[in-house]
């Protein structure tokens, strides 16, 4: 029963806090750490998962390639200013026709089957 006279008399002193402090501080950086790897994963997955997309064929426009026809005139409707103040910032717009007439992205890549170079026999 001595012993229970030595913790109660660190208790009293506030010798636990030091504990707790560190308990408490040792596990607040345990969960930042934690936090900082799932976001670490969760970008490099985001990565992973971009780099697998294909290129999407985007005119100089910005307009997707579906929207252009043959000649590659664009069909899509965008804002045209058709007012302007003293520094030249458009205060008024229309709606009017996208006046880019090629594209300019990346190409489509057709899929290829290649036979494999070594022989296995």
């Amino acid at each position: 029963m001595d012993w229970f006279w030595w913790v109660l008399i660190i208790f009293w002193t506030g010798g636990f806090a030091w504990a707790a402090d560190n308990i408490r501080t040792a596990l607040r950086n345990r969960h930042e750490r934690r936090m900082q790897l799932m976001e670490a994963a969760r970008q490099e997955r985001l990565a992973v998962e971009a780099a697998h997309q294909p290129p999407e064929p985007v005119c100089g426009c910005t307009h997707h390639l579906a929207k252009h026809d043959k000649q590659g005139r664009c069909h899509e409707r965008v804002e045209v200013p058709t007012a302007w103040d003293e520094n030249k910032k458009p205060l008024r717009y229309e709606a009017g026709q996208c006046n880019c007439q090629q594209y300019v992205g990346p190409q489509p890549l057709s899929q290829v089957f290649a036979e494999e170079l070594t022989d296995r026999a």
